[in-house]
């Protein structure tokens, strides 16, 4: 029988060498140099975890490839710089049609995109996570990883307003992408959500579909375990064990 690692192995032999194909190209000659270094800065220190952790925690074929999707669009708009990114132009001499003007948007909205599929591609993986390590089950397999994403999302946009501080000029501006829009971080934050909520209600219809104790999971899941208050009541009990 053919032993199903190699084709795991071979799945991530092929997904980091079409990446390092991408990554060493679009670092070529990109809009901004410091803004490429900056965007993938957390590029780098992704790619580091998961290096580190592939022996004690291989994750699946499926997120690494989620991941790899994502590395990908990223790295697109770390070469263009994310409100320069040429996708109008492009999609006007391939199909013959503007996005913008079809969807009457004013601004370049790749940055937009990549905000969505930071939620739809990433959720799962962080769910894959939650189950593997937390052992978190029925509702909570779907409520945490969106949660994680949210909070992530959030803690992206502060990291973007810190860069911009420290940073000023046309580096910081063009790192933090706002594009004159002065809800641009609320709304990228909505469309992670998004994201997030597509890819956790995929995951709970195939569940839903394929897995017999679904019901009976996600009702144990939802249980009170522990019936006693804690707080005070807890501190109160762990002074009188002492």
């Amino acid at each position: 029988m053919r032993d199903p690692r190699l084709s795991y192995a071979a799945t991530l032999a092929i997904l980091g060498s079409l990446f390092a194909v991408v990554f060493v190209g679009l670092g070529i000659s990109p809009i901004s140099r410091p803004t490429w270094l900056l965007e993938n800065l957390l590029v780098v220190a992704l790619l580091v975890v998961l290096a580190a952790t592939y022996r004690a925690f291989p994750l699946s074929r499926i997120s690494y490839t989620l991941i790899f999707v994502f590395l990908v669009l990223h790295e697109i708009g770390a070469h263009y710089t994310y409100s320069l990114v040429p996708y109008d132009e492009a999609c006007q001499r391939l199909f013959g049609f503007s996005p913008n003007t079809l969807l009457g948007l004013e601004r370049n909205h790749f940055d937009r995109v990549i905000h969505f599929a930071y939620g739809l591609l990433f959720a799962y993986p962080i769910r894959e996570v939650f189950l593997r390590i937390a052992d978190v089950r029925g509702f909570w397999g779907y409520a945490l990883p969106l949660n994680v994403t949210m909070s992530t999302s959030m803690i992206y946009e502060l990291i973007e307003w810190g860069a911009a501080v420290v940073f000023g000029g046309e580096l910081g501006q063009a790192y933090l992408g706002t594009q004159g829009d002065v809800w641009d971080a609320h709304q990228d934050m909505a469309l992670a959500t998004l994201g997030a909520l597509v890819s956790m209600g995929i995951a709970l219809g195939i569940n839903l579909a394929l897995q017999r104790d679904f019901a009976a999971e996600w009702a144990d899941s939802l249980r009170v375990k522990q019936p006693t208050p804690l707080g005070e009541e807890r501190i109160a009990r762990m002074l009188e064990e002492r």
